[in-house]
Parts: C-alpha cells; structure tokens; sequence
C-alpha cells in the first residue's frame, strides 16, 4: 500500500528549452485560476522521464540504476566511465527490478566490473561479465535482492525469498550464491520473517544483518545481528549488537578497519552509533534522523569516504542535508551544498555520488568530489532544466490541527459504537491517546500558484490541491516535483502536507500515527486545507485532495468523514481497509495492526474506518484510477468505490489501466492520468483548461 514513493503518480519534467518567455514590462493575460496555459503539459512532464535509483561504484567506474517510463517502466542499469562515457549495461529484454518484500530494491551490485542483478520477469538472480549476455545463477520459484560480495569465497551474500509454493507468507533466509555457478543459494539465516543488509566484514570474517518478526515493520523494531563465518562457510554463534521490538535499526555498515556502524532510534532520533570494544556509543547526537523507513532495500544515508571520515545525510525540518564525520577523534563537519541529498549516497577517497535535488533542481545522480566539494551532475532525471520564471519554490507552513475535527467525533472515541452512515471514524479504545488528546503541530509545504503569463482577475483566491503522501510512513520533501509544477503554472496552489506518522520529525511525530490512521492523518489534511483558507491562500469553494495507496486511503476518508473539500482523486487508494487486512502481501500483511489493531479482533474499527461503508456521507466528486495487476491494492478496492459513489448519484470518474502495478510506469498512463485530473477538475469547478485534453467520462455530472 503504501511506500513513500507511493505518491501518485510519479512524474519527472522534461521539458522543452523554449519554456514561454516573457520580459517582466509585458502584460500578463488575466485568465482565472486553473485556467492557465503552460508549458509544461503532461506529455512533456512525461517524456524521457526517468526514476533514478541505487547506486554502485566500481573502481573509476559509477553504476545507477534508471527506470524509464518510455520503456513501459524498464530498469536499466548504467555506467559511466571516468572518461564521462554513458552507456546502458543492461540488455533489451531485462529488467533489474527485484520483488522482495514486494518493493524490492537493492536489485543490482558490481564488483571488479562483473554486473549482478534481479530480473524482474523471472526474479533470478544473473550475472554480466564483461557487458556480455546475462546468465542466471539461480533457478525461478525465489526472489533475490539486497547482494553483498563475499569476495574470499566467490560467493554473494544476499535476501531470498521462497516462492515456489505460492505461500502467502514465503519463507525469507540470507543465503550464499556461487557466483561461478547456478544454484538456489546455500541458507547462512532463517526463522525471522524478515532480512536485509546482509554485510560481510572487511576481512571476511564476520556477517552483519538486520532482522525483524510479524507485527512490527522495519521502522517500528529491528535486530542487528552479527556472526562468524566458519571455514566451511557456514555461520557460528550468533549475538545481537543491538534492537529490539521497539528500537529501530538502519543501514549497518562496516568501517574499512572493521568497526560496525548503523543508525538507531532509542533516543527517539534516527542518530548514528557504532559498536566499539563491545560497547554502542553514538557518534554525534542531535535532534535530526539519519534514518529511512525501509520500504526498499536500497535505502543508505551514509558512506565511508576513507578510513576515518564518513559522509552523512540527515533531514531536519523537512529538509536533508550533508556532513562529514570525522570518527578518530569523533568531529562534526557541515557542509553546504547547492543539492540535497536524497537517496544512495556512495563514497571513496576521492568523491562522493548521490541523488540529489534542490527546490529549482530535479533529482539528479551527482558527485561532490572532496578536493572541489562541489556538485557535478552526471545524470539527470529531466531534459531541459525549468526556467526559474516558471517555479513555484516550497513555502514551510506548520499549522494545529485540532484534537477532533467536529463535535460527534469526540463521541465516538469514548466509546460510542459507529452505525453506518451515522458516524466517522473511531480512534483506539484509548482516548487518551497523544495523537488525539490534544491539538498538534503539523508540518507542510505550501507551493503558490506561478505563471509569468498569467495573473487572476482581481479579489479571487486559487483552487488549493492537498496533497497525501503514501506510506504513510512517508515524507514529502522540498525538491522540486514537476508534478506540482504541473499544477501550479495552471494557477492551482498546492499543500504537500507531512502529516502525523511521517518521517523525518522524530520517532515521537512518527508514533502519532499508531491506532490513529485514518483520524489523525485525515484531521491533519482537513486542517491544513482550513490553514490556507484562512490565511487567504486557498479559495474554500474549490478544495481539493488527492494522494496514492496509502495517501489515496487519506483521500477516500478525507472525502468521506469531512465535509471540507469538494472533490478529490484517488490513485490505487484504499476503500475497505478490512479487505486489506485480509488480502495483502507478506510484508505488509501484519502492518495494519499498529496502524488500527489486530486483526480480527479490531474488526468493528475497520469497518468504522472504512469509507466504503459510509458513501452515504460523501458529499464531493471523485475520479479514481487503478492498475489492473496492482497486488498491493487489489483492483476491486477503487471497483467498489466508484460503484458506491455512482449510485450516491456524485460526479465520479474511473480510469483503469492494463499492465500496471502499484504506481503506474507506463508514460502513455502517466500522461493520461494527469490529463484527467485536470479535466476532472474542471468540469467540478466550472473553469475551462487551457490544454487539449481527451473527455473522460463523468457520471452524474450535473
């Protein structure tokens, strides 16, 4: 349901070099809000756009990952040698996307120009030596990812799931693949339900993991585990170093001298520590996560860049940044980049690679050599930079939402049973919980409307579209998004809102979350968009929500339970989170028990926050789209609600679309998605688009 990158759907610009430009002295067209033209159309916000992802450095040479909407959502392994030659390393035919933990992640690693990868069609595990034709080392019916070299015994070390009797809870273990010969892979770890990291220390001698069990995800509670490795291969006595059912641990790493490092929450902060003389000491505390929630296997935030000095990335109020660190003695360096770091940050003597952005940059690979300290951009995620003229730059906004949203609410969550269509949603029988007890602070970006060509008529205020990130462990982050881009040189304003349960404020923002989704975070949407109204950035007639999977839940109970907003869309979202409870994958088969409860126990609490049972409330229009082969959201979730919504005699629109999963790939599905949002929106809130867009049908649209 439901990882950050869930947001949907996910688009990069790229855009034309001939951007409208206009000189400050010309008039601009007064148009209203909406109805604006602009360069960036959807088509354009599509082309060539690219989802740049983990990477890998061997040698001189630098290895990403792509995946490439023009090619149905293929992930393509590049390289780039110290000559700046950029070429693709993987074949017509392959696709290096792994699938376990149904996210997957961590598909592919390099070592001494040998390419190893997950194919996604088969989900084997192949090698590529030398930019031949790939071959597999393991057989189908297993899922492989997160592959670390043990180099002294030829060996990978990687996360295997077991398919081939179509489990629903496949067995996980860390097991060893020779990497000269096909083979299932010898089991090193079992008996968790979950792994990741499998690290092999600098001289071969010991193997470090993470391990977590059914209730908690990764950023609820983890163990690190460490073990020697026999001569025969085989693992010895195992010891936990760290973690636990309410610790979370992140990205274990080996220092090149043999120090185990990894990040910890127990402060309430994802910080960083290592163990050192058997004894865990933190390395520089602060009020700042250094850590991820870990829907994938890729997710890193540090790199050692020499024996003694690690880069690092942490986030603070929203937004993440870099330093060096300096273990022997422990010193704190900041840096100040023009990029943030977003994802896989990389290292060696010389350099450090990331992907990164800024408000006015999309993400791009980058490396910051540290003699210059610089950042270069090696690949970017767009073609043609936006002009300046045409961005709308994140505004932070923070806002108190109110301990319950309307007077029948505080009812419920003392206990009075919901009836259907007579209620919304009841928290956990503890009513004394924080996420409810009080008002809260609430952190979001607020992103104007910007058009150099237009300007509304006088004494209107803009359409607001608020938007839900997945997860909802998530985040929304400050660089730029050509997708609000999108929204705002139309004359729409936008509210990115990191509502209770998102990352990157602490374990204690994080928590607030537990037993509250569908409260808490629907509150907080709902309070943000009343913010902007009120501080006269948002016209309260035209109010907007959209999110995907676990943010397209948020918007289907915003839509529901509230009467704040007039129309919202919906992108694989949640309408019946008791058949999610029942029909889900592995990983997150048990998630929902923090989130709600236990399941079936806690059954009267799905069905009271369910919006499939309460349409008879819904008074706003809706436009839904799906992924047909979507097994994280099962199609018949947005099936039923647009049945619901059409026989309630509301506007609603549903786009279906073969061939996509959860978060569509495909640029054709891409483009038409955002088109009819437009569309949508115009039609509900009576402006004209400036674009050429085909007509989706909308029922009952009066």
């Amino acid at each position: 349901m439901i990882r950050k990158a869930a947001r949907a759907p996910l688009l990069v610009a790229t855009l034309a070099a001939g951007c409208m430009q206009q000189s400050p002295e010309q008039a601009k067209t007064v148009a209203p809000y909406g109805a604006w033209a602009s360069p960036l159309t959807a088509a354009r916000v599509t082309a060539g756009a690219l989802r740049l992802g983990e990477i890998a450095i061997d040698g001189g040479d630098v290895y990403w990952t792509e995946g490439r909407a023009s090619e149905a959502g293929r992930y393509v392994i590049v390289r780039r040698t110290p000559d700046g030659r950029v070429s693709d390393v993987t074949p017509p035919g392959f696709n290096a996307r792994s699938r376990v933990h149904e996210y997957g992640g961590a598909a592919m690693m390099v070592h001494r120009g040998d390419v190893y990868f997950s194919n996604f069609s088969d989900q084997r595990m192949y090698v590529q030596r030398g930019g031949g034709t790939p071959v597999p080392l393991t057989p189908e019916g297993y899922f492989y990812a997160d592959a670390h070299m043990d180099a002294s015994r030829s060996r990978l070390v990687a996360v295997r799931e077991d398919h081939r009797k179509g489990d629903a809870e496949p067995p996980a273990a860390i097991v060893a693949i020779d990497v000269h010969a096909e083979g299932e892979g010898r089991v090193l770890v079992s008996g968790a339900d979950f792994y990741s990291d499998p690290i092999v220390s600098p001289d071969g001698a010991t193997l470090a993991w993470l391990q977590w069990d059914h209730p908690n995800m990764p950023w609820d509670g983890t163990e690190l585990w460490t073990a020697p490795i026999r001569p025969d291969g085989t693992l010895g006595e195992r010891t936990k170093v760290a973690g636990g059912t309410d610790e979370s641990i992140f990205q274990p790493e080996w220092s090149p001298d043999g120090v185990l490092y990894f990040v910890s929450d127990r402060t309430g902060w994802w910080n960083l520590y290592r163990e050192k003389n058997k004894a865990i000491e933190p390395l520089h505390p602060m009020s700042a996560d250094f850590g991820k929630p870990q829907w994938t296997f890729s997710m890193v935030t540090y790199a050692f860049a020499g024996r003694r000095r690690i880069a690092v990335t942490y986030t603070q109020d929203g937004r993440w940044k870099l330093a060096f660190i300096e273990t022997d003695p422990v010193r704190w360096e900041p840096v100040q980049s023009t990029l943030d770091v977003m994802e896989s940050i990389r290292a060696d003597e010389r350099a450090i690679y990331f992907i990164g952005g800024s408000p006015t940059t999309a993400p791009v690979v980058a490396r910051m050599t540290l003699a210059a300290m610089e950042p270069e951009v090696l690949r970017r995620s767009t073609g043609e930079p936006i002009d300046p003229a045409w961005i709308s730059t994140a505004e932070p906004v923070t806002f108190s939402a109110p301990a319950s949203a309307r007077p029948e609410d505080d009812a419920l969550r003392r206990g009075k049973p919901a009836g259907a269509g007579t209620s919304s949603p009841s928290s956990a029988p503890d009513s004394t919980s924080p996420a409810l007890s009080a008002p809260r602070e609430v952190h979001a970006f607020y992103y104007a409307p910007r058009n150099p060509d237009f300007q509304a008529p006088d004494g209107t205020t803009p359409p607001l579209l608020v938007l839900t990130h997945g997860g909802p462990t998530g985040a929304t982050e400050t660089v730029l998004d050509p997708e609000v881009q999108f929204w705002t040189s139309r004359g729409f304003a936008v509210l990115d809102v990191n509502y209770s349960g998102s990352t990157g404020y602490g374990r204690a923002y994080r928590d607030r979350l537990k037993g509250q989704w569908g409260v808490a975070d629907v509150e907080d949407a709902v309070a943000g968009a009343t913010a902007m109204v009120q501080a006269g950035k948002a016209d309260a007639n035209r109010l907007a929500i959209r999110g995907g999977s676990a943010g397209g839940y948020t918007t289907l109970a915003a839509l529901t339970f509230h009467s704040t907003f007039k129309a919202g869309a919906s992108y694989y979202g949640i309408s019946d989170i008791e058949v999610l409870a029942r029909d889900t994958h592995k990983f997150e088969s048990r998630y929902l028990d923090s989130l709600i409860g236990p399941y079936p126990a806690a059954k009267d609490r799905y069905i009271e926050r369910s919006p499939i049972h309460f349409t008879d409330r819904l008074s706003s229009a809706l436009i839904l789209f799906q992924g047909l082969e979507d097994k994280v959201v099962p199609p018949n979730q947005s099936q039923m609600m647009a049945e619901a919504v059409r026989k309630n005699g509301l506007p609603v629109a549903y786009l279906t679309y073969e061939g996509e999963q959860h978060g569509f790939r495909k640029a054709e599905n891409i483009v038409r998605s955002l088109e009819a949002e437009l569309y949508f929106y115009g039609r509900v809130f009576g402006f004209m688009p400036a674009d050429t867009i085909e007509p989706v049908a909308i029922d009952n649209l009066r």
